[in-house]
């Protein structure tokens, strides 16, 4: 794949910024981040060469210096909502981040509960997080926030908050997901440092949108279809442009709030350190992009599936149609239609030649593959194994997985778990094919494949089931569907 972005610049750039913030202020920074820290598969997918981890990595470099606060809203607590990618609550995220920050060798302080009021789903998780030994704080929900900055900034406003006791200098403000509250917890901190007389600052970690490429850049609209949901809006930074002279690209979230920000720091301060959202930012992103046309194509083809997501969740119910109508503005921006994703044309066409359920799969080198529904296999799982072979040099008449290993599992499906459809899925081929590989030397070859199959785009002609869905983003296989059900049943 083509690379259009160094990572190892990105690193090396990114922490010494941050190490400069820190010593602007009294040796103590709440750094809020943006984004995943790690985990970053946006970021990945629209600057080729960025790594997942970079965020991680970049903060392991301070790891002496940081320590993390873990924010969640009660809000989405009491609500149990779910984080896309991985299908588990955000509650559950808490703990799932926790022990990957650990691991690592990162310090994680505390967990901070935000725009508390009572919840009694708050209350139980407090307490369960409190019997596994973790530092909890609560923050409580703050009447007319964010405008109402005589009450927010005193006692009975951020004063009434928890005191997060951190012990270095670098305190790290993540969640698992936006509206968590981590503005406000670095705000409330603030305050509660200033009464302790500590003047510690405040700096905002956001990859997205980048300050330093142009507005319409393919790269920040892919930012604006990837938060379609939250209806985020990138724009000129008006107070930066006022200050400096200088064009600058920020979202309005960020603008719509500055005001409030730099009052609110004039008033714990007496002034604001900041002239503008883009100053708030620590975000060397844009001076490492090396190659701009890969990082563009990447981007209009990143805009392309979140076209597609945002299809499907709309037929099964997740979706809004608000959230469509803006992609699709999206894509007329960027020039582009879903035709210019080289796998869904070829996944139509084979469905159209056959009747049936067709899917294909577009290898790093071009070459298109394809996979048909027949008796014993679906597209996606026929998809993979034509994969495979062609990986691995195999002729496509040669089968792979021997009828002792797939006898057995069809009937499984059929005789005792009382499946009516004895084609296997992904998870049930990648099974047989590990089976067969035991005795079988093309088997094995094909299974030695797999792992060059990260990366690559497919498209399958109806919407998979979540099982398929959930095998493909394991196998790192960036997978689109056509927003329709194989069937005309009400219940799928």
């Amino acid at each position: 794949m083509n690379k259009g972005f160094d990572n190892d610049k990105y690193l090396s750039m990114q922490s010494e910024h941050i190490r400069e913030r820190i010593a602007q202020f009294d040796n103590k920074l709440y750094l809020e981040f943006g984004g995943k820290l790690f985990d970053d598969y946006h970021a990945s997918r629209v600057l080729p060469g960025f790594e997942p981890d970079s965020k991680l990595r970049m903060l392991m470099q301070l790891r002496d210096q940081a320590e993390i606060v873990i924010v969640i809203s009660a809000k989405d607590i009491e609500k149990n909502k779910i984080r896309g990618d991985y299908g588990i609550t955000y509650d559950s995220d808490v703990l799932r981040l926790r022990d990957v920050f650990m691991e690592k060798g990162l310090y994680v302080g505390s967990v901070a509960i935000t725009q508390y009021s009572g919840q009694n789903s708050a209350d139980l998780f407090k307490k369960r997080l409190e019997n596994l030994g973790i530092k909890v704080y609560t923050l409580y929900l703050i009447d007319g926030y964010p405008s109402n900055i005589p009450l927010i900034v005193s006692d009975e406003g951020y004063g009434r908050n928890d005191y997060i006791e951190t012990t270095r200098p670098l305190v790290v403000i993540t969640a698992p997901g936006p509206g968590s509250g981590k503005m406000a917890t670095c705000l409330s901190q603030l305050y509660h440092e200033h009464k302790r007389g500590i003047h510690a600052g405040y700096a905002k970690f956001e990859t997205f949108p980048i300050w330093n490429i142009p507005l319409k850049h393919p790269v920040n609209l892919a930012y604006e279809a990837a938060t379609a949901d939250l209806n985020d809006v990138n724009m000129i930074d008006p107070f930066h442009l006022e200050a400096y002279g200088v064009t600058t690209v920020n979202y309005n979230r960020d603008v719509e709030i500055f005001p409030v920000l730099q009052a609110t720091f004039e008033k714990i301060f007496g002034k604001c350190p900041y002239q503008s959202p883009t100053d708030m930012g620590v975000n060397m992103a844009g001076n490492c992009i090396i190659d701009d046309e890969v990082c563009r194509e990447a981007s209009r083809q990143e805009i392309i599936r979140r076209y597609f997501h945002a299809r499907n969740n709309l037929l099964e119910g997740t979706g809004t149609e608000e959230e469509v109508f803006k992609i699709q503005l999206l894509m007329k921006q960027a020039g582009i239609e879903s035709e210019n994703r080289a796998v869904v044309p070829a996944a139509l066409a084979l469905e159209e030649e056959t009747g049936a359920p067709a899917a294909a799969l577009e290898l790093h080198d071009g070459r298109m593959i394809t996979g048909r529904t027949s008796d014993l296999l679906g597209p996606s799982a026929a998809l993979l194994l034509n994969a495979l072979k062609e990986l691995a040099g195999i002729d496509h008449d040669i089968h792979v997985i021997s009828p002792e290993a797939i006898e057995p599992i069809q009937k499984l499906k059929v005789d005792y778990l009382g499946s009516v459809n004895p084609r296997l899925h992904t998870d049930e081929v990648l099974i047989a094919l590990s089976i067969s590989a035991s005795h079988d030397e093309n088997a094995r070859k094909a299974m030695a494949q797999l792992s060059n199959l990260k990366g690559c785009q497919a498209h399958t002609s109806v919407m998979l089931a979540t099982v398929d869905r959930l095998q493909f983003r394991r196998l790192g296989i960036e997978i689109t569907c056509q927003p329709k059900y194989e069937n005309k049943r009400l219940y799928h």
